[in-house]
């Protein structure tokens, strides 16, 4: 068993740069779809942008491009951290008690990603490291 952890364990670093990558990923998609409208279809197509959800979709558009490139990670993580739980309580919380039942299920996910690369860093592949002489 201590040898899995210590091979697993090795690849730590990388996996928490992929994770920060896709997480900002996720998250720029959504600000995308709030304000440019792309793809056509989605839910959020009557967002206007100075709405609750569009100041929403202005974090994410702009905090998620940052957390994919890994430039200030850990503020940023914490501020969308934040978002993501005040999205939760504000709009799906009051629907129903169970996240299952009242659609918050990514809202909680997104908070608790958030909230691990505000506490662990961007990993070995961002900005952040290169910045600090780290990669």
């Amino acid at each position: 068993m201590e040898q899995i952890n210590k091979m697993l364990g090795a690849g730590e670093p990388m996996v928490r740069s992929i994770f920060r990558i896709i997480t900002g990923l996720l998250m720029f998609q959504y600000g995308v779809a709030k304000l440019l409208k792309f793809p056509a279809g989605t839910i959020f197509e009557k967002v206007e942008p100075f709405s609750m959800f569009g100041f929403a979709g202005m974090f994410e558009l702009t905090l998620g491009g940052l957390l994919i490139l890994g430039l200030f990670t850990r503020p940023v993580a914490f501020i969308l951290c934040g978002e993501m739980a005040f999205a939760y309580f504000i709009e799906h919380f009051p629907r129903n008690f169970i996240p299952l039942l009242n659609g918050g299920n990514l809202a909680i996910m997104f908070c608790f990603a958030c909230l691990y690369l505000a506490c662990a860093g961007g990993g070995p592949w961002s900005l952040d490291a290169i910045m600090r002489g780290k990669r």
